[in-house]
């Protein structure tokens, strides 16, 4: 039985030289390598390994002159599958995070448990609003509704770019009237 290494690397040195059916044999038994790569380490989330197989032959296949082909590939695909798990990772935590809204039903739900939380999220709005629009905005999508980047830009009409500057600056700003005395 060969290993992983022994059956994609040939194949794969094919397709480099414009063999595409070498190329498609390679696509094919590496989504299956990967998946199974990936369908360990997604246990918890069945659903999503697919996906993440698919995300990684695509950043495969557009990264594949990226390769150096002195080196071992199955090093290369773990790299890049592991990279895609951790995007994936990362944005399904914040789809399952839990956020409170910043309102007055909240402070009483954590009344009981936190007797300061109703005082603090009192705190993060005055703080909020006191920000200019261009910093106060991307702040509350990103960091308290979960919103990507992408989905704030689409959301407020600002460059992905404008949200990610906002969002730096506008805490940057917040940390500095936090540290200044209070009157």
């Amino acid at each position: 039985m060969k290993s992983a290494e022994e059956t994609l690397r040939p194949l794969l040195l094919l397709g480099l030289q414009g063999d595409g059916t070498a190329y498609a044999a390679f696509l094919a038994q590496a989504s299956a390598y990967l998946r199974g790569y990936l369908r360990r380490r997604l246990a918890r989330w069945p659903d999503d390994v697919e996906d993440v197989t698919q995300e990684a032959l695509l950043a495969v296949h557009n990264q594949r002159d990226t390769w150096r082909r002195t080196e071992p590939l199955t090093p290369w695909l773990h790299a890049i599958a592991r990279y895609k798990l951790i995007d994936a990772l990362r944005a399904r935590s914040a789809r399952e995070a839990v956020l409170l809204p910043l309102d007055e039903d909240a402070d009483e739900a954590m009344g009981e448990a936190d007797p300061h939380a109703g005082e603090a999220r009192r705190d993060v709005r005055v703080l909020l609003a006191s920000l200019p629009d261009r910093f106060r905005v991307p702040i509350e999508c990103v960091k308290l509704e979960g919103l990507s980047v992408a989905e704030t830009s689409a959301r407020t009409g600002m460059s992905a770019s404008a949200v990610k500057v906002g969002v730096h600056r506008g805490l940057r700003l917040l940390a500095r009237r936090m540290r200044e005395p209070t009157p």
